[in-house]
């Protein structure tokens, strides 16, 4: 991947490396642009697209992990019982 940035790098050609989210905000494109923003202590893409005359709100910050796991339960038929019993056998 490296060797093909390197090589297309400069020119007219539509190429461009595939960046994982560790490596995007690094790329000179991509912070130049602002495509990346730091929320809540994680990176995550900016809200898109962006218009000049209703710009759009910062994304909210991510919610603890397991916070959801509860009602995502409830929602698929667990009751109080059997969601207790899946924390029990460490499933949650």
């Amino acid at each position: 991947r490296d060797e093909w940035a390197e090589v297309f790098g400069g020119t007219d050609a539509c190429v461009a490396p595939i960046l994982d989210m560790g490596e995007a905000p690094e790329h000179p494109h991509m912070a130049a642009r602002g495509t990346i923003v730091e929320v809540g202590g994680v990176a995550q893409p900016a809200p898109a697209p962006r218009f000049s005359r209703t710009p759009a709100s910062a994304p909210m910050p991510p919610r603890p992990l397991g916070s959801d796991t509860d009602a995502v339960l409830e929602w698929a038929g667990f009751d109080g019982a059997a969601r207790a019993r899946l924390r029990t056998e460490g499933v949650v």
